[in-house]
């Protein structure tokens, strides 16, 4: 292994500049050459690689997004797409690739290993679904962000007496509205993995409102469906006239938490020493604490699951 790269793909996330530089650093530590791969699978087909050196992270740790920013790409999708971009590796002679982003970056990343090319994978998503680790870098700071916002809304919900409901992220994981439901204290949580009632869901409005309860927050994930449509459904079955507001990208940006820099430290340094094992197809995790890593294809053939001890807490304590 004498020469390395380094790509993120995908939807950004808070941390992913750290990992970036924890890959470019630990392999210049250990004498490799590194390119940075610019705009995902889309450059690197294009052969938009430039080489790094330290300088090239530099103050990068504490910036949201990502330097080396991010794109989709249907080209990559095909076989002749990916043979495209095994060639612009081969060609410069890089042996290893280190894949920053979620299940759709693994997925590519997991082809290139199909086409000889030594792959990590490295989890970054603010949603925090991808299975193999018990935290993906960017969902700490996208949390924060969340509980922040709910802080916010709840002093103007309790002002003006009114039902808000906050949409949040996730894509069809449930973690950051779970997380930041318990952490803000939300009255209700609508989730994509535990189906709902909303006749229920009024039913915990009417009983607040009998104990003179003056607000109510509810969380609704973004995979259970419109915040605004579900605000609308309990316009017309109460006397409420609830307000909604969409978080959207807001989630994405920011300077990443510590947990999330020393999070993405580990993980990207970490995937440099695998592929200096001579190791191939593998993500890379963090559970209780440990580094671990899988195989990529036994991580996206696994099924991503909620901690439904956490919701039923959630309920309890929302009493």
């Amino acid at each position: 292994m004498k020469r390395i790269a380094v790509l993120t793909s995908g939807g950004d996330s808070p941390g992913m500049n750290a990992a970036v530089r924890a890959v470019v650093r630990k392999a210049l530590y250990h004498d490799l050459e590194v390119f940075g791969v610019y705009r995902g699978y889309n450059g690197l087909i294009e052969g938009d690689l430039q080489p790094f050196q330290l300088g090239s992270v530099g103050d990068i740790i504490h910036r949201g997004g990502t330097i080396l920013h991010s794109a989709r790409s249907e080209e990559f999708r095909t076989k002749e797409g990916q043979l495209k971009a095994v060639k612009q590796l081969q060609e410069r002679g890089i042996d290893g690739l280190v894949v920053i982003g979620g299940d759709g970056s693994y997925r590519g990343a997991d082809k290139l290993v199909e086409h000889g090319i030594a792959t990590i994978g490295v989890p970054g998503t603010i949603d925090n679904d991808i299975p193999g680790t018990d935290f993906t870098i960017g969902f700490d700071t996208a949390l924060n962000t969340i509980i922040q916002a709910i802080d916010k809304i709840r002093d103007t919900a309790s002002s003006h007496e009114r039902t808000f409901l906050i949409e949040v992220m996730g894509r069809h994981a449930g973690d950051l509205a779970l997380w930041s439901s318990l952490a803000a204290g939300a009255e209700t949580i609508l989730l994509p993995e535990i189906p709902y009632n909303i006749d229920e869901v009024i039913k915990r409005l009417e009983r607040g409102s009998k104990r003179e309860k003056k607000h109510s927050i509810i969380v609704v994930a973004e995979g259970v469906g419109s915040a605004m449509e579900i605000g609308e459904e309990i316009k017309n079955k109460t006397d409420l006239e609830p307000r909604v507001t969409v978080l959207g990208h807001l989630q994405r940006g920011g300077q990443p938490t510590g947990f999330d820099r020393v999070l993405a430290s580990r993980l990207g340094a970490y995937a440099v020493e695998l592929l200096l094992e001579g190791k191939k197809g593998l993500a890379v995790g963090l559970e209780n604490n440990r580094l671990v890593h899988y195989p990529i294809v036994e991580v996206l053939e696994r099924k991503h699951t909620i901690d439904e001890k956490m919701y039923e807490l959630s309920h309890h304590l929302s009493i």
